[in-house]
């Protein structure tokens, strides 16, 4: 029995994983951290927070286990952005994270550089991703000189804390989501960088996503010289977690937002419309393999709004049974653009938006309505996909926290009209982290024997359609380009 840790640093929480070669039952630690808003449409982290947090679970975990540890991986919420001074090892400011929007006006100014960001990143010019948030740092916050400044995604804080400052490190599938990597050539783009004003010498140097970077060292109550082996960002780590290692295959999920990725193979495709090109994983064996996205930033993230904000649901684990005590949502629909909208649309501007609401609307009809706009987001996006991608799905794997509501999952299928199989394990994106780091150190011998560990947990077959796609396709329009001065 060998067993691997998967870190996984997630947007409202981290967590630390035991995976075990032989199939033995896992066991975890987590803890949340706060998030902070201080203006709207801004979203931050301390990254020292998080990396306290992490420290914490990983101290848990490490001290049930009476073997030697054989690789650590790491998993992350993407595009989220810190700076820090190598010399104090301390951030110039809080991170700002992949929900951020303040950069939206710069990313409108640059719409005349949209081919050669498309070309050469596969993304759009939307703030979500990392480039204009490193921008906006730089450019509002002292910071030490370009030898001395670190400029990172969560992946690589974690790796430099863990291996106390030895390793300045990323994978392809964090770097091609900054806006600042050449996903064809692999490597960062001196174009891009300049475009957006990021010195290139101070990001971290791009290794494959299977592959030692270095070893633990000075961590409380975790044991030096660990092998750290496997980075993958949190959608592509979900990805290779349910082993849709063959072009064609896809998933969802689930999460704070959600995300579906398909897996198409080693050639990197053009750009396509409403979706981005990202690398998937790079193995180091010299084909990258490629994916298609679709971004959707808001899922479980509104649930936690009826929880936290509204006070509707007293914990997550409520909006599915509340749900489903209504047979439908009474003609309410949610449109969760908290943080504008992504896939399709790509709309900074859109808010969030609540239509159809009567004297009669109930907070089941809202919590349902919630769920509902998970399903329709998912199918928006799937279809954005398949028809300018030219591919046909033929199931969709899911994981993340909302799967575990067998109602939503079987109007998934409706919507879609393709089978929906979850997996008895649901935490994929953990597996993927542990999985990577297990291959770079010869725990798995290869993606086939990873293959043969996944197994179905339950298969939704597709039904008849409800027909309230169209209407929810109406509440979209009606939050799109709220918060645009310039359209009024």
């Amino acid at each position: 029995m060998t067993v691997v840790l998967a870190l996984d640093a997630g947007t409202t929480g981290v967590r630390t994983r035991a995976v075990f070669n032989d199939g033995t039952p896992s066991f975890s630690s987590y803890r949340e951290f706060p998030q902070y808003f201080p203006q709207p449409g801004w979203v931050e982290h301390d990254a020292n927070e998080i990396w306290a947090a992490m420290a914490e679970t990983l101290a848990d975990v490490v001290v049930k286990i009476n073997q030697p540890i054989a690789a650590i991986g790491i998993t992350n919420q993407r595009e989220t952005v810190v700076a820090w001074d190598a010399r104090t090892g301390q951030p110039i400011s809080r991170a700002i994270v992949w929900q951020d929007r303040r950069t939206a006006d710069v990313c409108k100014s640059l719409l005349p550089h949209l081919d050669t960001v498309r070309h050469t990143t596969g993304l759009v010019l939307d703030p979500y991703f990392s480039g204009t948030k490193a921008a906006w740092l730089l450019q509002h916050h002292d910071h030490p000189p370009v030898e001395h400044l670190r400029i990172g995604t969560i992946d690589s804080w974690l790796v430099w804390k863990l291996t106390n400052g030895a390793s300045f490190v990323t994978d392809p599938s964090n770097a091609s989501r900054t806006m600042l990597f050449d996903i064809r050539t692999m490597a960062w783009s001196e174009e891009m960088c300049a475009l957006l004003h990021v010195p290139h010498a101070s990001l971290p140097t791009v290794m494959p996503s299977s592959h030692r970077y270095g070893v633990t060292s000075d961590v409380a109550g975790v044991p030096d010289n660990i092998p750290i082996s496997g980075i993958a960002g949190d959608q592509q780590s979900a990805l290779f977690g349910q082993v849709c290692t063959t072009p064609g295959m896809a998933k969802n999920t689930y999460g704070t937002g959600s995300f579906i990725l398909l897996n198409v193979g080693t050639t990197c495709p053009a750009p396509t419309d409403g979706m981005l090109t990202t690398v998937a994983w790079d193995l180091g064996d010299g084909a990258p393999v490629y994916a298609l996205e679709g971004a959707i930033f808001v899922t479980g993230a509104a649930v936690q709004w009826l929880r936290d904000g509204l006070g509707m649901i007293s914990s997550s684990a409520d909006i599915g049974s509340l749900a489903a005590s209504v047979p439908d949502s009474g003609g309410v629909f949610v449109v969760p653009a908290f943080t504008g909208l992504g896939s399709p649309w790509w709309d900074p501007y859109a808010r969030g938006t609540i239509v159809g609401i009567t004297r009669g609307t109930t907070r089941a009809h809202i919590a349902r309505a919630v769920v509902d706009a998970m399903v329709f987001q998912t199918r928006d996006a799937i279809d954005a996909m398949t028809s300018a991608g030219g591919v046909t799905l033929n199931e969709l794997r899911v994981d993340g926290g909302a799967s575990v509501m067998d109602d939503m999952l079987q109007r998934q299928a409706n919507e879609l009209q393709v089978p929906v199989l979850r997996p008895t394990d649901h935490e994929t994106t953990a597996l993927g982290a542990a999985y990577l780091a297990g291959l770079a150190e010869g725990v798995w011998a290869s993606t086939d024997e990873i293959a043969s560990m996944w197994t179905l947990d339950k298969r939704f077959e597709p039904a008849e359609r409800t027909g309230e796609h169209a209407q929810w396709l109406r509440a979209v329009e009606r939050s799109r380009h709220w918060a645009d001065s310039a359209a009024e």
